[in-house]
């Protein structure tokens, strides 16, 4: 299973929210960079960047954070935030993106996304299936529609979508454990779809349980930025994970 750290941005600032809401914001440290090169120095591959300004204005906002740790480190980056149209997937992708996540998108202008996955091909193009008592959640979990989780995943899968991220809200920020159930739900039915777990990811064990879920990846945030798992943790799991 690929480890794949989250750094949040808001105005260039790394940070994390509870359950999505703004008002809960934290600032890390307001210099993203040195994050995601303590990632790389562990042995992190990849990274899963964020721009909640874009989520919350509906474009792309934070493009130089992703262009300064694109160019300065070898991260390869899933960006995700605000992608509504084809201009902000050129700049994303111009600026050093490796894959996009669109999540809200998917849901109100599904044909603009489905136009994406056949353009840039399903290993460029990520689903950002949020959810909220298995309704899918939108504009950067602002809004709950009334979309069944795993019926919308399927229409996905149907048209070629092959990676997934999974986001409870419930799960978000809260440091309880990662919902395995509803994971273990999603892979008995969505066959063969990489499964990218997200939210709630406490401790180190939580991501052993994840792996033997069949996650194909596992973001974790708050649990590192709190320091309930430690870069040492990460790399001996990596390591593992690779023999």
């Amino acid at each position: 299973m690929r480890l794949i750290p989250a750094i949040d941005i808001i105005e260039g600032k790394c940070v994390r929210l509870t359950k999505g809401d703004y008002n809960t914001q934290k600032i890390y440290n307001k210099n993203p960079l040195e994050i995601a090169k303590q990632f790389e120095a562990s042995g992190i591959e990849y990274l899963h960047l964020v721009d909640l300004d874009g989520a919350k204005s509906q474009h792309i906002v934070n493009r130089k954070t992703l262009e300064q740790i694109a160019t300065k480190t070898s991260l390869k980056i899933d960006f995700g935030g605000g992608l509504k149209s084809d201009a902000d997937l050129k700049i994303a992708f111009e600026s050093g993106a490796n894959q996009i996540t669109g999540g809200s998108i998917a849901v109100k202008n599904p044909e603009v996304f489905k136009g994406w996955i056949k353009t840039f091909g399903s290993l460029k193009i990520i689903l950002g299936a949020d959810a909220k008592d298995e309704k899918v959640a939108v504009s950067g979990w602002q809004e709950s529609s009334q979309l069944e989780l795993l019926p919308f995943i399927l229409d996905y899968l149907n048209e070629g979508i092959q990676y997934v991220i999974c986001t409870d809200i419930s799960k978000d920020g809260m440091l309880e454990g990662a919902s395995n159930e509803l994971y273990s739900k999603i892979l008995n039915k969505a066959v063969g779809i990489k499964l990218i777990a997200s939210g709630g990811v406490s401790c180190v064990d939580d991501l052993y349980k994840l792996a033997e879920i069949g996650c194909e990846g596992a973001i974790i945030g708050k649990a590192f930025y709190e320091g309930k798992i430690s870069l040492k943790e990460l790399e001996k799991f990596n390591i593992q994970q690779t023999k």
